[in-house]
């Protein structure tokens, strides 16, 4: 069972599905293997919890609205 997983901020739940959807296509394409095999996991982060520059994303991109 090939296990594919992301680590990113928040994301819609339309962005996440075409993620899965896309990753598992090309996933199959590459190694042959059926999609039924892949696993997608996305794991989300808050700003807080990402930090670029010595600073926290909800310092550089404010919080989210």
């Amino acid at each position: 069972m090939p296990v594919i997983q992301i680590t990113m901020g928040r994301t819609p739940a339309e962005q996440k599905k075409a993620l899965i959807e896309r990753l598992t296509a090309d996933a199959i394409e590459i190694t042959g293997i059926a999609a039924s095999e892949f696993t997608v996991l996305i794991n989300e982060l808050e700003r807080d919890n990402i930090g670029r520059g010595g600073r926290t994303l909800t310092e550089i991109l404010g919080p989210r609205a």
